[in-house]
């Protein structure tokens, strides 16, 4: 009698919570996850300005099909193969999440393939766990639109701290366009390419703001944007840099990141930390956590750009688990929220 074949399953992930529209294939079987293809396409806006969710939309429309077939194409898969379309249901801007999931809904009735609404805090983190192998680490997301400090309890991913205003990746943005920097790759990133050339002994004072488990952004933003003003009037007189600014202000909202996520591995038990979002790539920002995590006798985890900045491959991943356990979204349930919270997710999936 020939065995019968091991199950195989193969999703399809559509991200675009943000400027990044990502499309990922990735298939699970009893012994294996393998990434087929993890594809991403980023709008860039002009130094000095942020990306409006009009022009997003209309960048994640205009590449959408490109990219979906593209992706197909390098997972040497046809749509015959794809067990479910997974897509990013919230949180996010909402006119670049609806028109993903106006391409995943259509892919959906197109191919006669299950959808699958996805948390993207929730897509992150499950990736994460999945490439770094941490097992219950508290997690630190950090990107341009969410800063929370998670653990897991009782089937949902628990929210222990986070911002009270904007996000740390909306502060490092939002002063790269102080600075008019350019955003390509993204802001972030330049800005932790000039703060390495900031000047140790000319850290600035700007406001820490640590409330309990929470953070504040807004308050240190107004403070490096009036120091940037006063570079621009004083010019070559400055007594400090821009270089010592981006420098200065990694240093302290890092230094707030740290100590909130230090507080709830102390409260939880945990020694290990993962790190994910896309400020999660941030050489700088792992250092700092994976020093504190040594003095705890514990380790940190954190990914690569592949896997930290918004991507399709960690919708896919999260969609499937979900998948797996029978978990559908019906199409008449298929919209987007802006304020998806993580801790609204029932993971199922996990003991």
């Amino acid at each position: 009698m020939t065995p019968s074949p091991k199950p195989s399953f193969i999703a399809l992930g559509c991200e675009g919570s943000a400027n990044k529209l990502g499309i990922g294939i990735i298939q699970h079987t009893p012994d294996r996850t393998t990434i087929l293809s993890n594809l991403r396409h980023t709008f860039v806006s002009p130094p000095g300005t942020g990306f409006l969710p009009k022009d997003t939309a209309a960048h994640h429309r205009a590449h959408f099909v490109r990219l979906a077939r593209s992706a197909l194409a390098a997972a040497g898969c046809t749509p015959a193969d794809i067990s479910c379309i997974c897509f990013t249901q919230g949180p996010g801007m909402g006119a670049p999440l609806t028109s993903v999931a106006v391409g995943a809904r259509t892919l959906s009735l197109l191919w006669d393939v299950p959808l699958v609404g996805v948390n993207h805090c929730v897509g992150h983190i499950e990736m994460g766990r999945h490439i770094t192998g941490a097992q219950d680490p508290v997690v630190l997301y950090v990107s341009g639109g969410n800063s929370q400090v998670i653990a897991y309890a009782e089937k949902r991913y628990r929210i222990f701290g986070e911002t009270l205003d904007i996000a740390v990746g909306n502060c490092l943005d939002r002063f790269a366009r102080t600075l008019g920097i350019s955003n390509d790759p993204a802001p972030g990133y330049n800005i932790e390419q000039m703060a390495k050339r900031g000047r140790p002994d000319r850290l600035l004072h700007l406001p820490y703001t640590v409330k309990g488990m929470d953070c504040s952004f807004s308050g240190i933003l107004a403070s490096a944007d009036a120091l940037a003003a006063q570079i621009k009037a004083a010019g070559d007189e400055a007594d400090f840099t821009a270089e010592d600014l981006c420098f200065s202000l990694q240093e302290t909202v890092f230094a707030m990141l740290v100590e909130i996520t230090e507080r709830a591995m102390a409260h939880v038990g945990s020694s290990q930390v993962l790190i994910v979002g896309g400020v999660g790539c941030n050489e700088r920002l792992q250092d700092m956590m994976g020093e504190m995590a040594r003095q705890r006798g514990g380790s940190v985890y954190a990914t690569d750009e592949r896997f930290c900045i918004d991507n399709g491959i960690m919708i896919a991943q999260a969609g499937l688990l979900a998948y797996k356990e029978g978990f559908r979204t019906p199409l008449e349930e298929s919209v987007c929220t802006q304020r998806f919270r993580t801790d609204e997710v029932y993971v199922e999936w996990r003991d």
